[in-house]
This record gives C-alpha cells, structure tokens and sequence, in this order.
C-alpha cells in the first residue's frame, strides 16, 4: 500500500476533473449495478504512463461534448478492495495498471489496457474515449 499522502495528488488529479473515487467493493458493485447508466472506471497508479499518458487522457476526454452518466476511479496498490472487485467486472481482461474501462448497463464496451497507453500521447488516448463515449454514451 502506497503513503496517502503520496498519492493523494494523482487523486485530486482526477477528482479535480469530476471523477468520484470508489474506496470499496460495495461502492464499485452499486455503481455498476445501475441498467441506465454508463460509467467509465479509471483503474489508477503511481507509474509514469498513469502521470504522462491515462491520467491527463481522461481529463483530456472528461471536456467531450457526451459523457458517461459516472466517471470514477480506483487506485491499485491503495483501494485494493475495490480495485478487486472493479477487474472482476473487467474480465477477460488481465489486471492492468493503468486501465480504462466504460461500461453500459452493467457491460463492459469498451477497454484500454496498459499497453494500450504506455508511450501513447495523451491525446490520441483521450480521442479514442471521445469515440467510445460517443458511440455508447
């Protein structure tokens, strides 16, 4: 488990951009559990290509003109509860730090995985959610 104090400016980095932290398997589970919306979960980290490339992608992709209904977050190596839970509804996927999932009614749509962001432009990442956001949401 990383410090808080460590992390919470990667935090703020997000919530700043209007993203809601999920702390708990409970909260990740009643999020998702919702048939109407459509929710885009940021699987958060320490690493570089979260601080150079998905971070500022999803705050990039958080000014679309459609949004999902939710934009959360959860932060591995702290939330490791809801970060658990989050990757269940992820599958087939294999846990990846960062990612970026969007989900519909429950579903997942739509999913960047962490080889899809290393060395990616923030940029080119956030205009492949805008696509996204705009075709599901």
């Amino acid at each position: 488990m990383y410090p808080a104090e460590m992390v919470a400016p990667m935090i703020r980095e997000l919530t700043s951009a209007g993203f809601e932290e999920l702390k708990t398997a409970e909260a990740v589970d009643q999020t998702l559990a919702s048939k109407d919306d459509t929710v885009l979960v940021m699987i958060n980290s320490v690493c570089g290509c979260a601080a150079a490339n998905a971070r500022p992608a999803v705050a990039i992709a958080a000014t679309n003109d459609k949004l999902p209904t939710k934009l959360t977050t959860v932060f591995a190596g702290v939330d490791s509860e809801a970060v658990a839970q989050a990757r269940k509804y992820m599958l087939p996927y294999p846990p990846s730090s960062p990612s970026i999932a969007l989900f519909k009614g429950g579903k997942l749509v739509h999913f960047i995985e962490r080889h899809h962001i290393e060395g990616r432009p923030a940029v080119a990442i956030a205009e492949n959610l805008a696509a996204a956001f705009n075709e599901y949401c």
